[in-house]
């Protein structure tokens, strides 16, 4: 069933479709002041006009989302019953399966690996009336901090096309940055809906671990335990109530996913007391990266938050046993990927594995002890500073190329601390716009506690009516 959303009032007077977010359109288009072939239409024309100097959005449904976007309209003017996103065009990651179009994983080997049935979040958009008008890109296997492939190449910054635009969802950040949709679909194993949101200057929301099913039908079906234990799939947007509006969607209940929690989709009240992290794991962030997270903390202070500069438990500890207890698993799985991938990609992995060498089994076993030990330390600090503000990476978006020499590899690893330690312990976080600066977004992640993406949500929307929405833009 279609959970029941309340979406905000819109005027389309004077403003181009593409640059509204995903409620607003609904609400349009329900209202009928405008009609869903109008909205696909506006946003494929988008696409033709900005994607090239991009190559966000790899592969286009124009013909499939047109006529989609007919019957939805034929369907609202006959009376039936509409979903919250009725109308609404959508685009998916490469790595998440979509009816109709194949499921790449930016690897030559899967380009015609078309899967049968829908990722159940993503039927559970469909279910509420989105209709998917383009893949976007991502790194092979979507296991990089910059997106390239050798099946389709690489996806531009749009603030600056010598910087990376992020991984894994590096496609989808740069798509919506720029109008070429209202609303992504991506996943995050180690910081890949957070990350391009900081390159690319959106949101975006990293859900607690369970919170939305997923499955695919292309083989191999099922990770490694790392990867079940750490990896989310979520919504990407520009604006935060629409992430809340997809959180409520994609959320629902699929019996293909045996881990997935029905949890509530708000909690108790919570103090409204704010950790702020400038500086997490013991890493120097940037002017750049401090000034935003400042801004933000001024925001929530502003709107009536008790906010405190203050380190949560142990952050650098664990980042390693997030890299330890990925690390394991990604040497047993790159000797069976490797031949598949990229020049490129094969020099990261090579590169990341000779600098973070094996562990032993009894290390690896203590990997899982220490994630116990961290989770339960968060838990018992969030129970007095529910939030957590903090950097996303502790630098701006790396040069392109960074990520393929020991140095860059070295340097942008420790900038993750803070993003890893939430992908470790199954948190959810926002990711906020809070401002640019030296020409390039700033973005903050507020993290919660397990099943409090209410409150990451309440947060992000109070530093956006403080600190605005930078996007979209045109390309630069």
């Amino acid at each position: 069933m279609t959970p029941r959303v309340t979406l905000p009032p819109v005027s389309t007077t004077g403003t181009e479709l593409w640059s509204l977010g995903a409620g607003e359109l609904a609400t349009a288009i329900r209202e009928k002041r405008a009609s869903s072939r109008e909205v696909v239409r506006a946003h494929l024309d988008r696409i033709e006009a900005v994607g090239p100097r991009l190559n966000a959005i790899v592969r286009v449904l124009g013909d499939e989302a047109l006529a989609a976007a007919d019957d939805a309209d034929r369907r609202l003017h006959s009376g039936e019953a509409v979903g919250p996103l009725h109308g609404v065009p959508i685009t998916v990651k490469d790595n998440v399966d979509l009816t109709g179009s194949p499921t790449t994983q930016g690897v030559a080997a899967f380009a015609e690996a078309v899967p049968p049935i829908d990722a159940p979040h993503v039927a559970h958009l469909r279910a509420a009336g989105a209709i998917p008008i383009g893949r976007t890109n991502l790194p092979d296997f979507a296991l990089r901090w910059h997106t390239d492939n050798a099946l389709y190449g690489a996806t531009r910054n749009p603030w600056d096309a010598s910087r990376t635009p992020g991984g894994s969802s590096g496609g989808e950040g740069a798509a919506l940055a720029t109008g070429m949709t209202p609303l992504g679909v991506g996943n995050d194993l180690g910081g890949s809906l957070r990350w391009p949101a900081q390159c690319s200057g959106i949101c975006s929301l990293k859900p607690t671990a369970g919170r939305i099913p997923q499955a695919s039908a292309i083989e191999p079906a099922d990770s490694p335990i790392s990867i079940q234990l750490m990896s989310v799939q979520g919504p990407m947007a520009r604006h935060v109530a629409d992430l809340r509006l997809a959180l409520g969607i994609m959320s629902q209940p699929s019996a293909r996913d045996p881990w997935y929690v029905p949890a509530p989709l708000t909690g108790a009240p919570a103090p409204s007391r704010v950790a702020v992290v400038v500086d997490p794991g013991g890493q120097r962030s940037s002017s750049q990266v401090a000034t935003g997270v400042r801004r933000a903390a001024d925001a929530l202070s502003a709107a009536g938050y008790s906010v405190e500069e203050v380190d949560p438990p142990d952050v650098a500890g664990a980042a390693e046993a997030w890299l330890n207890m990925l690390g394991w698993d990604i040497r047993i799985m790159w000797q069976l990927m490797a031949p598949f991938v990229s020049a490129d990609a094969n020099t990261f992995m090579d590169t990341f594995l000779e600098l973070f060498p094996p562990i032993d089994p009894a290390a690896h076993l203590q990997t899982f002890i220490a994630r116990r030990a961290i989770a339960r330390a968060w838990a018992e600090f969030q129970q007095t500073y529910p939030l957590v503000v903090a950097p996303i990476a502790t630098e701006p978006p790396f040069a392109v190329g960074a990520d393929l020499t020991a140095e860059g590899v070295t340097a942008i690893r420790a900038t993750m601390a803070m993003v890893v330690t939430v992908n470790l312990l199954g948190l959810p976080a926002a990711a906020v716009p809070v401002g640019v600066e030296d020409g390039l977004p700033q973005v903050v992640q507020v993290i919660g506690p397990s099943y409090r993406e209410d409150l990451c949500l309440a947060a992000a929307e109070a530093i956006e009516a403080t600190r605005g929405i930078p996007t979209p833009i045109d390309p630069r």
